[in-house]
């Protein structure tokens, strides 16, 4: 603990500002965390508490306790980023041993998603199509026809989509530019020829006139973009209407479950055309705008279309030799 660079003897509100930027640094947004671990440095100096080696485990579990999350999902994300704070500080040499000594929440049985198939994404698209303008509001059915088509053909965060510009899509191409996705990555997004004239009418259909390359694609007032809110709102509203019975152990319908239907419609198209996904998931993570493989594959829910081709694909690999030795 001799580097005076590992600000040992600095304030604990410097060490979290340290590892927030340390994150930063490695292209993380860490705004969520970043606010979680201030309002410690908050609640903590108030009593006193102000170095990283005054912590303790008591210091922890009151801070935890001050902090109510009735969901253990909550509750295990803030746990979390404690954890790791001081896990780096360990590395750092500011303190020789962590102080967060809580156990994570037991949650539940989880639930799968709900997987849109490909009518019933259209109905989604039809009832859309529908919604009337209102006052300030022209266009309405068409912006979220569109929107609801871009997070079910291309996967993209609501985010994304709603952060999108004029500029952004290149119908000569046939490529959307996300900017500033979850992991503050810019990343190119190819589309195909259905997705390229539905891009190109609603551009002829929302703008009378040339727009400029900053103008929200998707927005109601002046420029300002629709905001994600507002689509998760929408999309609860059409539900009804669609009529949707999700099957025992599949959770309601959410507005995310179009950019895991998405994910899992794609594992599924590569096994009945003989693709082995193994080989292509690296692909899928690029696509989706994922640092890892491994962040892909909390998209790979287990369906029984999905198991189905998969056997498939075994039994084929282990089927009866033929005469050569090889697989039949």
């Amino acid at each position: 603990m001799n580097n005076p660079l590992l600000f040992a003897d600095s304030s604990l509100a410097r060490a979290v500002e340290a590892f927030v930027a340390y994150k930063r640094a490695l292209d993380r947004k860490f705004d969520t965390e970043a606010g979680a671990l201030r309002l410690f440095v908050h609640v903590l100096e108030a009593d006193g508490v102000d170095t990283p080696g005054a912590v303790t485990a008591a210091t922890i579990d009151r801070f935890l306790s001050g902090r109510p999350r009735p969901r253990p999902r909550s509750y295990n994300h803030l746990l979390g980023v404690l954890r790791r704070f001081f896990s780096w500080l360990v590395l750092q040499g500011v303190v020789e041993a962590s102080p967060v000594t809580a156990s994570v929440r037991r949650q539940g049985g989880q639930r799968m998603p709900y997987l849109f198939d490909l009518a019933q994404a259209h109905r989604l698209l039809a009832v859309a199509r529908q919604l009337p303008d209102r006052s300030g509001a022209a266009h309405r059915g068409l912006i979220y026809e569109t929107l609801f088509a871009l997070l079910f053909g291309l996967g993209l965060r609501v985010g994304e989509a709603c952060r999108l510009r004029v500029g952004d899509v290149d119908c000569a191409r046939a490529v959307l530019t996300i900017r500033q996705t979850k992991f503050a990555k810019d990343r190119l997004v190819p589309f195909g020829p259905n997705m390229g004239r539905r891009l190109e009418g609603y551009l002829a259909a929302r703008f009378a006139e040339i727009p400029a390359d900053d103008t929200p694609l998707f927005g109601f007032a002046a420029g300002r973009a629709i905001r994600p809110t507002s689509v998760t709102q929408v999309f609860h509203a059409l539900l009804p209407r669609l009529a949707l019975e999700p099957q025992p152990g599949v959770a309601a319908p959410r507005l995310h479950d179009l950019r895991h239907s998405f994910a899992v419609g794609t594992l599924l198209r590569w096994y009945r055309e003989g693709i082995d996904p193994n080989q292509r998931l690296l692909h899928l993570a690029t696509f989706l705008g994922h640092v890892d493989p491994m962040s892909t594959a909390v998209y790979i829910t287990m369906t029984d279309a999905l198991l189905e081709e998969a056997n498939a694909r075994f039994r084929r690999f282990t089927g009866p030799l033929s005469a050569d030795g090889g697989p039949q």
